[in-house]
C-alpha cells in the first residue's frame, strides 16, 4: 500500500471537501487528530472532526478552490478561496499519510454573512 505524501492528502482533503464527504474525510485524519480552525475552538479526535464537518455542511454550502497547495518535508499548506470570495489557508501536518494536525486561517464574519448564518453575539 503506498502512503499519500502531504501534498496528496491535501489534494485529496479538497476532492472529498467539494464532495461534502464527511465519511471519507474523516480517513484522512488520524485517530487522535487535531483541527484548530483559528475562528473556533481546538477540536480532539476523528470523531469530533467528523461531527464539525457534518453539522458545517448541514448548514454551509461549502467549496474549496486551491489556489497554491505546498509542501515542505511532513507539511502541507493550502491557499484556497470559494466562489463568493472568501479566501484562507490551511496548515497540515501529515504523518504516515494522516493528518496529525491541521490550522485553518479564514475570517468567520463574511462566511457567515455569505452563507446567511446568525452572526454571534460578542
Amino acid at each position: 500500500m503506498n502512503i499519500m505524501t502531504p501534498r496528496e492528502v491535501v489534494e485529496r482533503f479538497v476532492s472529498l471537501f467539494n464532495e461534502a464527504d464527511v465519511e471519507e474525510l474523516g480517513e484522512l485524519y488520524a485517530e487522535d487528530a487535531i483541527t484548530h480552525q483559528v475562528v473556533n475552538e481546538p477540536l480532539i479526535g476523528r470523531q469530533a472532526i467528523v461531527k464539525m464537518f457534518r453539522d458545517e455542511f448541514a448548514h454551509a454550502d461549502m467549496v474549496c478552490i486551491p489556489e497554491n497547495i505546498f509542501q515542505d518535508g511532513e507539511w502541507a499548506m493550502l491557499e484556497w478561496k470559494d466562489p463568493l470570495g472568501l479566501r484562507g489557508c490551511g496548515f497540515f501536518h501529515v504523518v504516515d499519510g494522516k493528518i496529525k494536525f491541521q490550522r485553518g486561517y479564514w475570517d468567520k464574519l463574511p462566511f457567515l454573512r455569505q452563507q446567511g448564518l446568525p452572526i454571534p453575539d460578542e
